[in-house]
Protein backbone atom coordinates (compact mmCIF):
# COMPACT_ATOMS: atom_id res chain seq x y z
CA UNK A 1 0.00 0.00 0.00
CA UNK A 2 1.48 3.37 -1.02
CA UNK A 3 1.67 6.39 1.28
CA UNK A 4 -1.46 8.13 -0.04
CA UNK A 5 -3.58 5.00 0.18
CA UNK A 6 -2.30 4.36 3.70
CA UNK A 7 -3.20 7.94 4.67
CA UNK A 8 -6.72 7.61 3.23
CA UNK A 9 -7.25 4.25 4.92
CA UNK A 10 -6.17 5.60 8.30
CA UNK A 11 -8.36 8.68 8.05
CA UNK A 12 -11.36 6.58 7.03
CA UNK A 13 -10.77 4.16 9.92
CA UNK A 14 -10.69 7.05 12.38
CA UNK A 15 -13.89 8.46 10.91
CA UNK A 16 -15.61 5.10 11.21
CA UNK A 17 -14.42 4.63 14.82
CA UNK A 18 -15.71 8.07 15.77
CA UNK A 19 -19.07 7.59 14.07
CA UNK A 20 -19.59 4.26 15.84
CA UNK A 21 -19.14 5.98 19.21
CA UNK A 22 -21.61 8.80 18.57
CA UNK A 23 -24.81 8.75 20.64
CA UNK A 24 -28.32 9.11 19.27
CA UNK A 25 -28.58 12.73 20.43
CA UNK A 26 -25.51 13.66 18.36
CA UNK A 27 -23.08 13.86 21.28
CA UNK A 28 -19.99 11.83 22.13
CA UNK A 29 -19.48 10.57 25.66
CA UNK A 30 -15.93 9.40 26.11
CA UNK A 31 -14.42 8.82 29.52
CA UNK A 32 -12.86 11.80 31.30
CA UNK A 33 -10.45 9.77 33.40
CA UNK A 34 -8.87 11.45 36.42
CA UNK A 35 -6.47 10.52 39.17
CA UNK A 36 -7.57 8.03 41.87
CA UNK A 37 -8.67 10.97 44.04
CA UNK A 38 -12.16 11.25 42.52
CA UNK A 39 -12.85 7.53 42.95
CA UNK A 40 -11.62 7.69 46.54
CA UNK A 41 -13.80 10.67 47.46
CA UNK A 42 -16.90 9.04 45.99
CA UNK A 43 -16.35 5.92 48.11
CA UNK A 44 -15.83 8.01 51.24
CA UNK A 45 -18.93 10.18 50.72
CA UNK A 46 -21.18 7.19 50.01
CA UNK A 47 -19.97 5.42 53.14
CA UNK A 48 -20.12 8.49 55.38
CA UNK A 49 -23.69 9.27 54.32
CA UNK A 50 -24.61 5.57 54.52
CA UNK A 51 -25.98 5.37 50.99
CA UNK A 52 -26.75 1.84 49.88
CA UNK A 53 -24.64 1.84 46.72
CA UNK A 54 -22.69 -1.38 47.11
CA UNK A 55 -22.15 -2.00 43.42
CA UNK A 56 -20.66 1.47 42.95
CA UNK A 57 -18.41 1.10 45.99
CA UNK A 58 -17.28 -2.37 44.95
CA UNK A 59 -16.48 -1.27 41.39
CA UNK A 60 -14.54 1.82 42.50
CA UNK A 61 -12.71 -0.23 45.14
CA UNK A 62 -11.65 -2.68 42.42
CA UNK A 63 -10.42 0.18 40.26
CA UNK A 64 -8.33 1.65 43.08
CA UNK A 65 -6.75 -1.71 43.78
CA UNK A 66 -5.94 -2.13 40.08
CA UNK A 67 -4.23 1.28 39.99
CA UNK A 68 -1.92 0.61 42.94
CA UNK A 69 1.77 0.52 42.02
CA UNK A 70 4.32 -2.13 42.96
CA UNK A 71 5.79 0.04 45.73
CA UNK A 72 2.38 0.31 47.38
CA UNK A 73 1.65 3.85 46.25
CA UNK A 74 -0.79 5.45 43.86
CA UNK A 75 0.54 7.91 41.28
CA UNK A 76 -0.90 10.67 39.14
CA UNK A 77 0.61 9.43 35.87
CA UNK A 78 2.62 6.51 34.53
CA UNK A 79 6.09 7.89 35.31
CA UNK A 80 5.10 9.14 38.77
CA UNK A 81 6.89 6.94 41.30
CA UNK A 82 4.15 7.63 43.84
CA UNK A 83 2.16 10.54 45.19
CA UNK A 84 1.82 10.81 48.96
CA UNK A 85 -1.50 12.65 49.01
CA UNK A 86 -3.11 10.42 46.40
CA UNK A 87 -1.88 7.36 48.26
CA UNK A 88 -3.39 8.55 51.56
CA UNK A 89 -6.70 9.29 49.80
CA UNK A 90 -6.81 5.87 48.12
CA UNK A 91 -5.75 4.09 51.33
CA UNK A 92 -8.46 5.88 53.33
CA UNK A 93 -11.13 5.05 50.75
CA UNK A 94 -10.16 1.37 50.63
CA UNK A 95 -10.14 1.22 54.43
CA UNK A 96 -13.54 2.89 54.69
CA UNK A 97 -15.03 0.79 51.85
CA UNK A 98 -15.22 -2.25 54.09
CA UNK A 99 -13.89 -4.51 51.35
CA UNK A 100 -10.18 -4.31 52.13
CA UNK A 101 -8.60 -5.23 55.46
CA UNK A 102 -5.89 -2.98 56.84
CA UNK A 103 -3.75 -6.10 57.27
CA UNK A 104 -3.97 -6.79 53.52
CA UNK A 105 -0.53 -7.03 51.92
CA UNK A 106 -1.24 -4.16 49.51
CA UNK A 107 -2.48 -1.97 52.35
CA UNK A 108 0.68 -2.69 54.33
CA UNK A 109 2.75 -1.67 51.31
CA UNK A 110 0.77 1.57 51.07
CA UNK A 111 1.26 2.20 54.77
CA UNK A 112 5.01 1.76 54.36
CA UNK A 113 5.11 4.21 51.46
CA UNK A 114 3.08 6.81 53.39
CA UNK A 115 5.38 6.65 56.40
CA UNK A 116 8.51 6.75 54.24
CA UNK A 117 7.23 9.94 52.62
CA UNK A 118 6.60 11.70 55.93
CA UNK A 119 3.17 10.47 56.96
CA UNK A 120 -0.19 12.20 56.77
CA UNK A 121 1.39 15.40 58.08
CA UNK A 122 3.14 15.92 54.73
CA UNK A 123 0.08 15.55 52.52
CA UNK A 124 -1.44 18.25 50.32
CA UNK A 125 -3.74 20.76 52.02
CA UNK A 126 -6.74 19.47 50.06
CA UNK A 127 -6.08 15.96 51.40
CA UNK A 128 -5.90 17.26 54.96
CA UNK A 129 -9.14 19.11 54.34
CA UNK A 130 -10.87 15.89 53.26
CA UNK A 131 -9.47 14.04 56.27
CA UNK A 132 -10.57 16.80 58.66
CA UNK A 133 -14.12 16.66 57.30
CA UNK A 134 -14.22 13.01 58.30
CA UNK A 135 -12.60 13.43 61.70
CA UNK A 136 -9.29 11.94 60.57
CA UNK A 137 -7.11 15.04 60.86
CA UNK A 138 -7.29 17.97 63.30
CA UNK A 139 -8.63 21.24 61.97
CA UNK A 140 -5.98 23.96 62.13
CA UNK A 141 -6.56 26.87 64.47
CA UNK A 142 -6.30 29.19 61.49
CA UNK A 143 -8.04 28.07 58.33
CA UNK A 144 -6.32 29.49 55.22
CA UNK A 145 -9.67 30.50 53.67
CA UNK A 146 -11.29 32.77 56.30
CA UNK A 147 -15.02 33.37 56.12
CA UNK A 148 -14.76 37.15 55.73
CA UNK A 149 -13.23 36.75 52.25
CA UNK A 150 -16.69 36.22 50.79
CA UNK A 151 -17.42 39.91 51.43
CA UNK A 152 -14.39 41.10 49.49
CA UNK A 153 -14.91 42.21 45.87
CA UNK A 154 -11.79 40.22 45.01
CA UNK A 155 -13.71 37.02 45.79
CA UNK A 156 -15.42 37.40 42.43
CA UNK A 157 -12.07 37.87 40.71
CA UNK A 158 -11.00 34.38 41.69
CA UNK A 159 -11.55 31.64 39.14
CA UNK A 160 -15.19 30.54 39.03
CA UNK A 161 -13.94 26.98 39.52
CA UNK A 162 -12.26 28.04 42.75
CA UNK A 163 -15.26 30.08 43.93
CA UNK A 164 -17.40 26.96 43.62
CA UNK A 165 -15.05 25.24 46.06
CA UNK A 166 -14.41 28.24 48.29
CA UNK A 167 -18.05 28.95 49.18
CA UNK A 168 -18.56 25.58 50.91
CA UNK A 169 -14.98 25.65 52.21
CA UNK A 170 -15.71 28.95 54.00
CA UNK A 171 -18.60 27.30 55.83
CA UNK A 172 -16.66 24.17 56.70
CA UNK A 173 -13.53 25.98 57.79
CA UNK A 174 -15.47 28.37 60.00
CA UNK A 175 -17.56 25.67 61.68
CA UNK A 176 -14.66 23.16 61.83
CA UNK A 177 -17.22 20.61 60.77
CA UNK A 178 -16.54 16.87 61.01
CA UNK A 179 -18.72 13.83 60.58
CA UNK A 180 -18.03 10.27 61.65
CA UNK A 181 -19.83 6.98 61.75
CA UNK A 182 -18.91 3.42 62.63
CA UNK A 183 -17.23 2.91 59.24
CA UNK A 184 -14.72 5.74 59.60
CA UNK A 185 -11.34 4.15 60.36
CA UNK A 186 -8.59 5.21 62.72
CA UNK A 187 -5.58 6.45 60.76
CA UNK A 188 -3.33 7.22 63.72
CA UNK A 189 -0.83 4.63 62.47
CA UNK A 190 -0.18 6.85 59.42
CA UNK A 191 1.09 9.79 61.50
CA UNK A 192 4.84 9.98 62.01
CA UNK A 193 4.33 12.03 65.14
CA UNK A 194 1.70 11.60 67.80
CA UNK A 195 -1.69 12.53 66.44
CA UNK A 196 -3.29 15.45 68.17
CA UNK A 197 -6.61 14.55 69.67
CA UNK A 198 -9.42 15.78 67.49
CA UNK A 199 -11.82 18.06 69.29
CA UNK A 200 -15.37 18.02 68.06
CA UNK A 201 -16.98 21.41 68.64
CA UNK A 202 -19.98 21.11 70.92
CA UNK A 203 -21.43 24.40 69.77
CA UNK A 204 -20.14 26.93 67.32
CA UNK A 205 -20.50 30.61 68.24
CA UNK A 206 -21.81 32.75 65.43
CA UNK A 207 -21.56 36.52 65.62
CA UNK A 208 -23.98 38.62 63.62
CA UNK A 209 -21.22 39.16 61.07
CA UNK A 210 -20.43 35.46 60.71
CA UNK A 211 -24.11 34.53 60.45
CA UNK A 212 -24.50 36.92 57.54
CA UNK A 213 -21.35 35.60 55.89
CA UNK A 214 -22.48 31.98 56.34
CA UNK A 215 -25.81 32.85 54.74
CA UNK A 216 -24.03 34.55 51.85
CA UNK A 217 -21.85 31.48 51.27
CA UNK A 218 -24.90 29.23 51.50
CA UNK A 219 -26.81 31.28 48.94
CA UNK A 220 -23.80 31.30 46.64
CA UNK A 221 -23.97 27.50 46.59
CA UNK A 222 -27.73 27.14 46.31
CA UNK A 223 -27.97 29.58 43.41
CA UNK A 224 -25.45 27.54 41.40
CA UNK A 225 -26.81 24.04 41.82
CA UNK A 226 -27.37 22.54 38.39
CA UNK A 227 -30.41 20.55 37.29
CA UNK A 228 -28.59 17.29 38.09
CA UNK A 229 -28.07 18.40 41.70
CA UNK A 230 -24.35 19.09 41.45
CA UNK A 231 -22.61 22.36 42.22
CA UNK A 232 -21.35 23.91 38.97
CA UNK A 233 -21.31 20.36 37.50
CA UNK A 234 -18.04 19.51 39.31
CA UNK A 235 -17.83 16.44 41.52
CA UNK A 236 -15.17 17.97 43.76
CA UNK A 237 -17.20 21.11 44.57
CA UNK A 238 -20.31 18.95 45.03
CA UNK A 239 -18.51 16.87 47.64
CA UNK A 240 -17.69 20.06 49.54
CA UNK A 241 -21.25 21.33 49.15
CA UNK A 242 -22.69 18.14 50.68
CA UNK A 243 -20.46 18.48 53.74
CA UNK A 244 -21.28 22.21 53.98
CA UNK A 245 -25.01 21.48 53.89
CA UNK A 246 -24.54 18.95 56.70
CA UNK A 247 -22.61 21.58 58.66
CA UNK A 248 -25.54 23.97 58.23
CA UNK A 249 -27.96 21.44 59.69
CA UNK A 250 -29.42 19.87 56.56
CA UNK A 251 -30.36 16.22 57.07
CA UNK A 252 -28.42 13.73 54.97
CA UNK A 253 -31.74 12.41 53.64
CA UNK A 254 -33.02 15.82 52.56
CA UNK A 255 -33.94 16.18 48.85
CA UNK A 256 -31.02 18.52 48.14
CA UNK A 257 -28.37 16.08 49.34
CA UNK A 258 -30.17 13.13 47.78
CA UNK A 259 -30.27 14.99 44.46
CA UNK A 260 -26.57 15.84 44.73
CA UNK A 261 -25.71 12.16 45.19
CA UNK A 262 -27.92 11.32 42.20
CA UNK A 263 -25.97 13.85 40.14
CA UNK A 264 -22.65 12.45 41.28
CA UNK A 265 -23.74 8.95 40.30
CA UNK A 266 -24.44 10.24 36.79
CA UNK A 267 -20.72 11.07 36.53
CA UNK A 268 -19.85 7.37 36.66
CA UNK A 269 -18.47 6.12 33.37
CA UNK A 270 -19.34 2.47 32.86
CA UNK A 271 -17.62 0.32 30.26
CA UNK A 272 -16.85 -3.39 30.03
CA UNK A 273 -18.10 -3.97 33.56
CA UNK A 274 -15.76 -1.39 35.07
CA UNK A 275 -16.56 2.01 36.62
CA UNK A 276 -14.56 5.21 36.51
CA UNK A 277 -15.71 8.28 38.41
CA UNK A 278 -15.34 11.49 36.40
CA UNK A 279 -14.91 14.87 38.06
CA UNK A 280 -16.98 16.40 35.28
CA UNK A 281 -18.04 14.65 32.06
CA UNK A 282 -16.47 16.26 28.99
CA UNK A 283 -19.48 15.89 26.71
CA UNK A 284 -19.53 19.39 25.18
CA UNK A 285 -15.75 19.52 24.77
CA UNK A 286 -15.53 16.10 23.13
CA UNK A 287 -18.57 16.66 20.92
CA UNK A 288 -17.31 20.03 19.69
CA UNK A 289 -13.85 18.77 18.84
CA UNK A 290 -15.05 15.60 17.17
CA UNK A 291 -17.63 17.43 15.05
CA UNK A 292 -14.88 19.84 13.98
CA UNK A 293 -12.32 17.06 13.36
CA UNK A 294 -14.75 15.15 11.14
CA UNK A 295 -15.29 18.24 9.01
CA UNK A 296 -11.56 18.90 8.73
CA UNK A 297 -11.08 15.27 7.70
CA UNK A 298 -13.43 15.76 4.75
CA UNK A 299 -16.74 14.43 6.10
CA UNK A 300 -19.54 16.23 4.26
CA UNK A 301 -21.53 18.90 6.03
CA UNK A 302 -24.78 17.07 5.29
CA UNK A 303 -23.45 13.84 6.80
CA UNK A 304 -25.77 12.62 9.56
CA UNK A 305 -22.96 12.48 12.15
CA UNK A 306 -21.94 16.09 11.53
CA UNK A 307 -25.51 17.42 11.35
CA UNK A 308 -26.66 15.72 14.55
CA UNK A 309 -23.53 16.86 16.42
CA UNK A 310 -24.08 20.46 15.30
CA UNK A 311 -27.74 20.33 16.35
CA UNK A 312 -26.73 18.95 19.73
CA UNK A 313 -24.18 21.73 20.26
CA UNK A 314 -26.66 24.39 19.20
CA UNK A 315 -29.06 23.19 21.90
CA UNK A 316 -26.37 23.53 24.58
CA UNK A 317 -25.38 27.16 24.01
CA UNK A 318 -25.83 29.14 27.22
CA UNK A 319 -27.75 32.44 27.44
CA UNK A 320 -24.53 34.44 27.68
CA UNK A 321 -23.46 33.09 24.29
CA UNK A 322 -20.79 30.66 25.41
CA UNK A 323 -20.61 26.92 25.97
CA UNK A 324 -19.56 24.97 29.04
CA UNK A 325 -17.52 21.79 29.46
CA UNK A 326 -20.26 19.33 30.42
CA UNK A 327 -23.83 19.23 29.20
CA UNK A 328 -25.31 19.87 32.66
CA UNK A 329 -23.25 23.03 32.99
CA UNK A 330 -25.73 25.84 32.30
CA UNK A 331 -24.20 28.83 34.11
CA UNK A 332 -20.45 28.59 33.69
CA UNK A 333 -19.32 28.94 30.05
CA UNK A 334 -15.62 28.97 29.26
CA UNK A 335 -13.42 30.27 26.47
CA UNK A 336 -11.98 26.96 25.25
CA UNK A 337 -15.31 25.17 24.96
CA UNK A 338 -16.84 28.20 23.27
CA UNK A 339 -14.19 28.50 20.56
CA UNK A 340 -14.37 24.72 20.04
CA UNK A 341 -18.17 24.77 19.63
CA UNK A 342 -17.96 27.77 17.30
CA UNK A 343 -15.49 25.89 15.07
CA UNK A 344 -17.96 23.02 14.84
CA UNK A 345 -20.89 25.20 13.72
CA UNK A 346 -19.07 27.78 11.57
CA UNK A 347 -19.86 26.15 8.23
CA UNK A 348 -23.52 25.79 9.25
CA UNK A 349 -23.68 29.49 10.15
CA UNK A 350 -23.14 30.42 6.52
CA UNK A 351 -26.29 28.58 5.44
CA UNK A 352 -28.68 28.74 8.40
CA UNK A 353 -29.90 31.80 10.31
CA UNK A 354 -30.25 29.98 13.64
CA UNK A 355 -26.61 28.95 13.46
CA UNK A 356 -25.56 32.42 12.32
CA UNK A 357 -27.33 33.95 15.32
CA UNK A 358 -25.69 31.46 17.69
CA UNK A 359 -22.29 31.99 16.06
CA UNK A 360 -22.50 35.78 16.33
CA UNK A 361 -23.58 35.54 19.96
CA UNK A 362 -20.70 33.18 20.73
CA UNK A 363 -18.18 35.40 18.96
CA UNK A 364 -19.38 38.44 20.90
CA UNK A 365 -19.05 36.57 24.19
CA UNK A 366 -15.60 35.33 23.22
CA UNK A 367 -14.36 38.87 22.64
CA UNK A 368 -15.94 40.03 25.89
CA UNK A 369 -13.66 37.56 27.69
CA UNK A 370 -10.40 39.00 26.37
CA UNK A 371 -8.20 40.44 29.12
CA UNK A 372 -6.81 43.95 29.00
CA UNK A 373 -3.35 42.46 28.39
CA UNK A 374 -4.60 40.87 25.15
CA UNK A 375 -4.75 37.25 26.25
CA UNK A 376 -7.54 34.89 27.19
CA UNK A 377 -8.05 32.70 30.23
CA UNK A 378 -10.63 29.97 30.81
CA UNK A 379 -13.43 31.49 32.87
CA UNK A 380 -12.72 35.13 33.68
CA UNK A 381 -11.81 38.35 31.90
CA UNK A 382 -10.27 39.98 34.92
CA UNK A 383 -7.83 38.93 37.62
CA UNK A 384 -6.55 40.16 40.96
CA UNK A 385 -3.69 38.86 43.06
CA UNK A 386 -3.94 41.29 45.97
CA UNK A 387 -5.61 39.00 48.52
CA UNK A 388 -4.31 35.79 47.02
CA UNK A 389 -0.70 36.64 47.78
CA UNK A 390 -1.57 36.94 51.49
CA UNK A 391 -3.13 33.49 51.80
CA UNK A 392 -0.88 30.76 53.31
CA UNK A 393 -1.60 28.15 50.66
CA UNK A 394 0.47 25.83 48.51
CA UNK A 395 1.69 27.09 45.14
CA UNK A 396 -0.20 24.61 42.98
CA UNK A 397 -3.48 25.75 44.52
CA UNK A 398 -2.44 29.38 44.14
CA UNK A 399 -1.83 28.70 40.44
CA UNK A 400 -5.50 27.85 40.02
CA UNK A 401 -6.98 30.55 42.23
CA UNK A 402 -6.37 33.21 39.64
CA UNK A 403 -7.63 32.39 36.17
CA UNK A 404 -4.62 33.91 34.47
CA UNK A 405 -4.23 34.46 30.76
CA UNK A 406 -2.79 31.33 29.17
CA UNK A 407 -0.81 30.65 26.02
CA UNK A 408 -2.90 27.66 25.02
CA UNK A 409 -6.22 29.47 25.40
CA UNK A 410 -4.94 32.60 23.68
CA UNK A 411 -3.40 30.61 20.83
CA UNK A 412 -6.45 28.43 20.25
CA UNK A 413 -8.75 31.45 20.28
CA UNK A 414 -6.51 33.22 17.79
CA UNK A 415 -6.45 30.16 15.55
CA UNK A 416 -10.25 30.11 15.54
CA UNK A 417 -10.53 33.85 14.88
CA UNK A 418 -8.00 33.73 12.06
CA UNK A 419 -9.20 30.56 10.35
CA UNK A 420 -12.96 30.80 10.88
CA UNK A 421 -13.66 34.50 11.42
CA UNK A 422 -11.12 35.75 8.87
CA UNK A 423 -9.46 38.11 11.33
CA UNK A 424 -5.86 39.28 10.96
CA UNK A 425 -3.24 41.44 12.64
CA UNK A 426 -4.96 44.56 11.32
CA UNK A 427 -7.65 44.11 13.97
CA UNK A 428 -6.45 45.79 17.20
CA UNK A 429 -7.75 42.99 19.46
CA UNK A 430 -5.88 40.42 17.39
CA UNK A 431 -2.75 42.56 17.56
CA UNK A 432 -3.03 42.73 21.35
CA UNK A 433 -3.33 38.95 21.60
CA UNK A 434 -0.37 38.40 19.29
CA UNK A 435 1.76 40.79 21.32
CA UNK A 436 0.83 38.95 24.52
CA UNK A 437 1.86 35.61 23.00
CA UNK A 438 5.15 36.95 21.69
CA UNK A 439 5.96 38.47 25.07
CA UNK A 440 5.22 35.19 26.86
CA UNK A 441 7.28 32.86 24.69
CA UNK A 442 9.89 30.98 26.70
CA UNK A 443 13.58 31.49 26.08
CA UNK A 444 13.89 28.08 24.43
CA UNK A 445 11.12 28.92 21.95
CA UNK A 446 8.25 27.05 23.61
CA UNK A 447 5.07 28.22 25.32
CA UNK A 448 3.60 26.71 28.50
CA UNK A 449 0.10 25.23 28.14
CA UNK A 450 -2.12 25.52 31.20
CA UNK A 451 -4.75 22.89 30.29
CA UNK A 452 -2.64 20.33 28.46
CA UNK A 453 0.75 18.67 28.89
CA UNK A 454 2.45 21.01 28.65
CA UNK A 455 5.04 22.80 26.53
CA UNK A 456 4.17 20.78 23.43
CA UNK A 457 0.51 21.66 23.99
CA UNK A 458 1.18 25.35 24.60
CA UNK A 459 3.56 25.62 21.64
CA UNK A 460 1.08 23.92 19.32
CA UNK A 461 -1.72 26.29 20.35
CA UNK A 462 0.43 29.43 20.17
CA UNK A 463 2.14 28.54 16.90
CA UNK A 464 -1.05 27.61 15.03
CA UNK A 465 -2.74 30.71 16.42
CA UNK A 466 0.01 33.06 15.32
CA UNK A 467 0.11 31.56 11.84
CA UNK A 468 -3.68 31.74 11.44
CA UNK A 469 -3.77 35.51 11.96
CA UNK A 470 -0.92 36.29 9.59
CA UNK A 471 2.39 35.93 11.41
CA UNK A 472 4.85 34.84 8.71
CA UNK A 473 6.73 31.56 8.74
CA UNK A 474 10.07 33.38 8.91
CA UNK A 475 9.14 35.42 11.98
CA UNK A 476 11.85 34.96 14.65
CA UNK A 477 9.35 33.65 17.24
CA UNK A 478 7.95 31.12 14.79
CA UNK A 479 11.42 29.91 13.81
CA UNK A 480 12.44 29.70 17.45
CA UNK A 481 9.40 27.55 18.25
CA UNK A 482 9.99 25.31 15.24
CA UNK A 483 13.62 24.79 16.21
CA UNK A 484 12.56 23.77 19.72
CA UNK A 485 9.91 21.33 18.46
CA UNK A 486 12.38 19.70 16.10
CA UNK A 487 14.97 19.39 18.85
CA UNK A 488 12.68 17.31 21.09
CA UNK A 489 11.43 14.87 18.44
CA UNK A 490 12.10 11.26 19.39
CA UNK A 491 14.01 8.81 17.14
CA UNK A 492 10.75 6.97 16.35
CA UNK A 493 9.35 10.18 14.81
CA UNK A 494 6.99 10.95 17.66
CA UNK A 495 6.94 13.35 20.59
CA UNK A 496 6.35 12.68 24.27
CA UNK A 497 6.30 14.98 27.29
CA UNK A 498 5.92 14.06 30.95
CA UNK A 499 3.37 15.52 33.35
CA UNK A 500 6.43 16.42 35.40
CA UNK A 501 6.72 19.44 33.07
CA UNK A 502 3.53 20.78 34.61
CA UNK A 503 4.81 20.17 38.10
CA UNK A 504 8.26 21.72 37.65
CA UNK A 505 7.36 24.32 34.98
CA UNK A 506 10.16 23.22 32.69
CA UNK A 507 10.11 20.78 29.78
CA UNK A 508 10.57 17.18 30.95
CA UNK A 509 10.79 14.48 28.25
CA UNK A 510 8.64 11.42 28.84
CA UNK A 511 11.10 8.92 27.40
CA UNK A 512 8.68 7.59 24.80
CA UNK A 513 6.23 9.06 22.30
CA UNK A 514 2.49 9.48 22.72
CA UNK A 515 -0.08 9.55 19.94
CA UNK A 516 -1.71 12.76 21.17
CA UNK A 517 1.40 14.85 21.71
CA UNK A 518 2.80 13.70 18.39
CA UNK A 519 -0.38 14.91 16.69
CA UNK A 520 -0.02 18.32 18.35
CA UNK A 521 3.62 18.67 17.31
CA UNK A 522 2.97 17.55 13.73
CA UNK A 523 0.01 19.93 13.41
CA UNK A 524 2.24 22.75 14.64
CA UNK A 525 4.82 22.10 11.93
CA UNK A 526 2.16 21.69 9.24
CA UNK A 527 0.94 25.20 10.05
CA UNK A 528 4.42 26.58 9.27
CA UNK A 529 5.68 24.75 6.19
CA UNK A 530 4.29 24.98 2.64
CA UNK A 531 5.88 21.62 1.85
CA UNK A 532 6.39 18.73 4.28
CA UNK A 533 9.84 18.58 5.87
CA UNK A 534 11.54 15.47 7.25
CA UNK A 535 10.25 16.05 10.79
CA UNK A 536 6.66 16.21 9.56
CA UNK A 537 7.05 13.09 7.47
CA UNK A 538 8.53 11.16 10.38
CA UNK A 539 5.73 12.37 12.65
CA UNK A 540 3.09 11.34 10.14
CA UNK A 541 4.67 7.89 9.84
CA UNK A 542 4.42 7.56 13.62
CA UNK A 543 0.71 8.44 13.52
CA UNK A 544 0.09 6.00 10.68
CA UNK A 545 1.81 3.28 12.71
CA UNK A 546 -0.95 3.53 15.35
CA UNK A 547 -1.77 -0.18 15.43
CA UNK A 548 1.79 -1.11 16.41
CA UNK A 549 2.14 1.32 19.31
CA UNK A 550 2.23 0.29 22.96
CA UNK A 551 -0.80 0.86 25.19
CA UNK A 552 0.97 3.56 27.19
CA UNK A 553 1.38 5.64 24.02
CA UNK A 554 -2.43 5.89 23.96
CA UNK A 555 -3.28 6.17 27.65
CA UNK A 556 -0.74 8.63 29.06
CA UNK A 557 -2.64 11.61 30.57
CA UNK A 558 -2.20 14.71 28.41
CA UNK A 559 -4.81 16.93 30.08
CA UNK A 560 -3.93 19.19 33.03
CA UNK A 561 -6.21 20.30 35.85
CA UNK A 562 -4.44 21.25 39.08
CA UNK A 563 -0.64 21.46 38.65
CA UNK A 564 1.06 18.68 40.56
CA UNK A 565 -2.22 17.22 41.77
CA UNK A 566 -4.80 16.50 39.03
CA UNK A 567 -4.23 15.16 35.51
CA UNK A 568 -6.61 13.89 32.87
CA UNK A 569 -6.61 11.04 30.39
CA UNK A 570 -9.16 12.09 27.77
CA UNK A 571 -10.21 8.86 26.07
CA UNK A 572 -11.40 10.93 23.10
CA UNK A 573 -8.02 12.51 22.42
CA UNK A 574 -6.51 9.48 20.67
CA UNK A 575 -9.20 9.94 18.01
CA UNK A 576 -9.53 13.73 17.85
CA UNK A 577 -5.99 14.97 17.44
CA UNK A 578 -4.49 12.32 15.10
CA UNK A 579 -7.56 12.62 12.86
CA UNK A 580 -7.18 16.40 12.82
CA UNK A 581 -3.45 16.30 12.04
CA UNK A 582 -3.85 13.71 9.29
CA UNK A 583 -6.69 15.73 7.81
CA UNK A 584 -4.63 18.92 7.86
CA UNK A 585 -1.69 17.13 6.23
CA UNK A 586 -3.85 15.77 3.44
CA UNK A 587 -5.66 19.08 2.91
CA UNK A 588 -2.42 21.02 2.63
CA UNK A 589 -0.01 18.69 0.89
CA UNK A 590 -1.91 16.04 -1.10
Amino acid sequence: MNFIDKMETEINEYIQLVKEKQKKDGSWRYCFENSPTTDAYMIIVLRILEFNEEEVIQKLTSRLLALQQANGSWGLFEDDIGNLSTTVEAYTALFISGYVEVSNENMKKAEGFILEQGGIEKTHVSTKFMLALNGLYPWPKFFPFPLFLIYFPSFHKFSSYIRAHLAPAFILGHTKFSIRNHQVPDLSHLFLHEKKKHKYPQKTFFSFFSKRAIQKAEMYMLERIESDGTLYSYASSTFYMIYALLALGYDRKCPMIQHAIFGLKSFLFKEDGEYTFQNSPATIWDSSLLCYALQEAGVALEDKAVVSAAEYLLSKQQPKGGWGFSETNTTNPDVDDTQAALRAITRFSVMDDKYRKAWNSGLKWLFSMQHDNGGWSAFENRQSKSILTLLPIQNNIRDSFIDSTASDLTGRTLEFLGTYAGMTLQHPKIGDAVNWLLENQKENGSWYGRWGISYIYGTWAALTGLRAVGISDDHPSVQKAVKWLKSIQNPDGGWGESCQSDRFKTYCPLGYSTLVQTAWAVDSLISVYDQPVAEIEKGIEYLLNRKNLSDKSFSYPTGAGLPGHFYIYYHSYVHIWPLLSLGHYRNKYL
